[in-house]
């Protein structure tokens, strides 16, 4: 199958779904224009063929001319030919602009959320945008698949228009303004459809986020015993989405029955006043046959209409949904600023915590919670939080984002692992041979992990990593984070979850690959209270409850300070 370049831009203009439908129809015009064309052609070659009909039962059977009947005959065939063609490539660019204008939502809300981060769970649940990229994408391409038909139908209904006219001038007028007028009869039923599938599109929205909320809290929920409350919701839920949906349904099926309703009364009436024509010798024989014809034929037109409307409806809810998870404020912006050079100090003004080139140094505080915020600020993930993070003599809200990702690394205290082989979940770039892997992982006291798994680097790893216990994650991460050979690197509470013989193994590991000796220009921050841990630093920072943060050894800070020796004793 072709594949559709990837989107790296998302549209200037998102006041509106019609702005956002007209940007993706700019970047797949090609494949749009394509449609048109052979929607145009196939429609037209069905909307001929009554007409030729008409003119070889009139030329040739009436008119006793087997000539004429093999020529109209082999025109028509000609239309056939020409039908099936180019029904075969519309279909196929059809589905093109559907799966282009599906998987470009897709990858814009894809690439939103890497991007974005916390800044849409703030405000959207998850459940909402899992919904946006399966359901609401699809709806958007459904109104893109669409308007080869749409098109080809309005080029059809004039052309039809014209050639009753050209039978009968009263009748072509009758056929020109009758049917716009039929089909605005829709609008009665179009209105209460659209807020039924604004209405349906809420709920199903909803009763996702509580399934989504429902699995990620399941261990949390058994060990509580509070599945069955949960199931109710989700239940309560699913009843409301259920009960939408029946609205929906019943409005698309009325839709439906009007439709045929409008199309069918004006055959009748078309073909019934053909029939009055043709009695009174005011049109041929072949002419009515091509008037019945034409009757036949608009009812397609009507039905294109039809499901054209609930196409646009959908695709405008959709579309309304995924500009508001793409119009969502990011909590970072790129910044322009020089990076600087190698080995510079990075500063968090909030805390007055800085971190030295060629230093381990960790971080102790009373309320593990303020810790991990300072390492979280330093990482740079909410511009308004890192305000007063400098590196080296520039603010780091000023620097360009792919400067900070590639040379700062933050690893939190309950990592996540994410599915495929476990060498691709290392070493996401691929930078590094197997033994560099290895090592890592020896470093981190994981060697016993890969002993237990079956493919060793080559292990499928499960969603969220869901096979290994919350120490071998732990210790998988670890070995990630030293992969990245991130010029700063910090890590939160990464221990916290093994023993302390493995605990001990990590720490002399960690000094090794990033204390001064090995790596003079980079840094390494260590939220923890574990005297393992603060044993192999080369430097402590305490937070107090209050004034300034105290800096010294462990076996210092020990002797000197009495909260930080009731904050390290209690962890211990």
């Amino acid at each position: 199958m072709r594949a559709y370049p990837y989107t790296t831009k998302t549209p200037a203009d998102l006041r509106s779904p019609r702005h956002y439908l007209t940007w993706l129809g700019t970047l797949q015009l090609s494949t749009l224009v394509g449609g048109l064309l052979y929607g145009i052609l196939w429609m037209m070659a069905q909307a001929l063929s009554p007409l030729v009909i008409g003119k070889a039962i009139d030329a040739g059977i009436v008119g006793h001319n087997m000539d004429a009947l093999w020529f109209w005959g082999a025109v028509l065939l000609g239309l056939a030919l020409l039908q099936a063609v180019t029904a075969t490539l519309r279909h196929r660019m059809a589905v093109s602009n559907f799966l282009q204008a599906m998987l470009r939502t897709n990858q814009l809300i894809g690439k939103k959320v890497a991007h974005s981060g916390e800044a849409l769970t703030r405000t959207l649940a998850t459940g909402e945008i899992v919904t946006a990229a399966s359901y609401d994408a699809a709806r958007i391409g459904q109104l893109f698949d669409i308007t080869a038909r749409l098109t080809g139908s309005i080029v059809a209904y004039l052309a039809v228009s014209a050639m009753v006219a050209a039978i009968h001038g009263p009748l072509g007028l009758t056929v020109l303004i009758g049917v716009p007028l039929l089909g605005a009869l829709l609008t009665f039923v179009v209105k209460p459809l659209q807020k039924r599938q604004a209405a349906q599109r809420e709920a199903t929205g909803k009763m996702s986020a509580v399934g989504a909320d429902t699995v990620a809290g399941l261990r949390v929920l058994r060990g509580i015993g509070g599945e069955r409350i949960f199931v109710d919701r989700y239940r309560q839920r699913s009843q409301l989405s259920r009960l939408e949906g029946n609205r929906v349904a019943s409005s698309v099926a009325t839709l439906d029955a009007a439709q045929l309703l409008i199309a069918g009364v004006f055959s009748v009436f078309f073909t019934w006043i053909g029939a009055g024509l043709a009695v009174e010798q005011q049109i041929t024989a072949g002419e009515l046959i091509s008037l019945y014809g034409f009757a036949a034929f608009l009812v397609s037109p009507i039905r294109v209409g039809s499901e054209a409307i609930n196409a646009v409806i959908r695709g405008m809810v959709g579309s309304r949904k995924v500009i508001g998870i793409l119009g969502t404020k990011d909590l970072v912006s790129d910044g322009d600023a020089a990076a600087p050079i190698a080995g510079s100090v990075l500063r968090d003004g909030a805390s007055g915590v800085e971190l030295h080139p060629g230093a381990l140094t960790a971080l102790v505080c009373a309320d593990p919670g303020l810790s991990a915020a300072v390492a979280k600020r330093m990482g740079r993930f909410d511009d308004a939080e890192s305000a007063e993070v400098r590196w080296g003599a520039v603010p780091i809200t000023e620097l360009p984002l792919a400067a900070v990702r590639s040379r700062i690394a933050f690893s939190p205290a309950e990592p996540q692992l994410f599915t495929g082989p476990l060498r691709h979940g290392l070493d996401p770039h691929g930078k590094h041979q197997d033994q560099a892997i290895w090592e890592a992982i020896e470093l981190a006291s994981g060697a016993d992990i890969l002993d237990a798994i079956d493919g060793g680097l080559d292990h499928e790893v499960d969603e969220r990593g869901r096979s290994f216990s919350g120490g071998q994650r732990q210790r998988l991460a670890l070995a990630r984070a030293v992969l990245t050979e991130a010029e700063v690197l910090l890590l939160v509470e990464p221990s916290s979850a093994v023993d302390a013989h493995t605990e001990q193994r990590i720490a002399k590991g960690l000094a090794e690959a990033r204390g001064g000796a090995a790596q003079p220009q980079h840094s390494t921050l260590v939220v923890t209270a574990s005297p393992l841990m603060l044993g192999v630093m080369d430097h402590v920072i305490f937070m107090p409850r209050t004034g300034a943060p105290v800096m010294g050894s462990h076996s210092e800070l020990m002797a000197t300070q009495a909260e930080y020796h009731t904050v390290v004793v209690r962890s211990e």
